[in-house]
């Protein structure tokens, strides 16, 4: 096994990306809250040594798993940009719960919340920025499934803010109650409303 108290053997920028993905890939299932670096290091196989030595600080690890969750909400809200299937926002309503709704991503869902959640509490930490951050991502994204000659319009941005609530609120039920029926439930009404008002 890799001794991680000589840091040295392998290029730096390699070890911090494999120690990143399995950092994030634990805190994907127990979080970021009282996050220790002792027991974060054995599960990964390093050091707390390395892991600061790697990423400065605990607060630039804990920016680091952030930025790779927020990498992943990236390449999700591409994936849904580009799809072929999503003409407008209802369309757009369907293909994001759909994936918001998959159990495999509530450990991502769970650590977006937190760091969104702790934005507010603590502006200054680490997740400094992480939810207005992530709002201007989404309202990106939803603008796009919009009309490009009204999508600038008080009106545009006022119904994908309404969307976007929506969305955001169903995900929160969700995960506090696992009841994916009444939260799949208020998305299909909120999908009709948008086809009903075109």
């Amino acid at each position: 096994m890799h001794d991680d108290n000589q840091p040295s053997e392998q290029a730096p920028s390699q070890r911090r990306d494999q120690l990143l993905d399995a950092s994030y890939r634990w805190v994907l299932r127990h979080g970021l809250a009282d996050m220790s670096l002792r027991p974060l290091a054995e599960a990964v196989e390093s050091s707390p040594r390395v892991l600061l030595f790697l990423f400065g600080s605990k607060d630039g690890l804990i920016r680091a798993l952030l930025g790779r969750a927020r990498r992943d909400e990236l390449i999700l809200l591409n994936e849904l940009r580009t799809a072929s299937d999503a003409a407008d926002l209802a369309d757009a309503v369907v293909r994001v719960w759909q994936w918001l709704a998959a159990p495999e991503h509530r450990g991502l869902l769970r650590l977006w919340c937190e760091g969104y959640a702790r934005s507010l509490i603590d502006p200054d930490g680490p997740w400094a920025g992480f939810a207005s951050q992530t709002v201007t991502d989404w309202l990106d994204l939803l603008a796009h499934f919009q009309p490009a000659e009204s999508r600038s319009s008080e009106g545009a941005l006022a119904r994908r803010t309404h969307v976007l609530a929506v969305l955001r609120g169903a995900m929160l039920d969700l995960l506090a109650t696992d009841d994916i029926t009444r939260t799949s439930a208020a998305i299909s009404d909120l999908e009709r409303t948008l086809r009903a008002s075109g």
